[in-house]
């Protein structure tokens, strides 16, 4: 049986409850949901990138790549992301600031979905990826 390994980048907190940033088992590795939180500063409390939506989107998917490349990989083994977000407003600018992120790769990093949720206040969007690592 394949054992699993956890990953958390030095840049992030501890999780607020029993899980792990990462979590890889055999080739498969998903990034839980990271939020736009700036890297973790020792005794302070986690907080946003900023109000708006691209400071955390930005911050957000620098979040999810610090968990990939813990775990030696990349956007290049991304297969699905998801996006939540808490504002069905807040769509298209996503996608503006999604595609501008990703705009040197020649393929699309993976497939996605986007939600809608509730997030603690303050929170605009959350992020998951799953990649495929050889």
């Amino acid at each position: 049986m394949t054992e699993k390994t956890a990953y958390t980048p030095a840049t992030h907190t501890a999780p607020p409850a029993r899980f792990s940033h990462g979590v890889r088992k055999g080739g498969i590795l998903q990034v839980a949901g990271q939020v736009g939180f700036l890297p973790a500063r020792d005794g302070a409390a986690p907080r946003p990138a900023g109000p708006t939506l691209r400071a955390q989107m930005e911050q957000t998917l620098a979040n999810v790549e610090a968990v990939l490349k813990e775990a030696g990989s990349g956007w290049e083994d991304a297969v699905m992301i998801r996006v939540y977000l808490t504002d069905t407003a807040h769509f298209a600018e996503m996608n503006e600031i999604y595609d501008a992120y990703f705009a040197e790769l020649a393929v699309p990093p993976a497939a996605r979905t986007t939600v809608y949720v509730g997030l603690p206040e303050g929170l605009l969007v959350e992020i998951d990826a799953m990649a495929v690592l050889d």
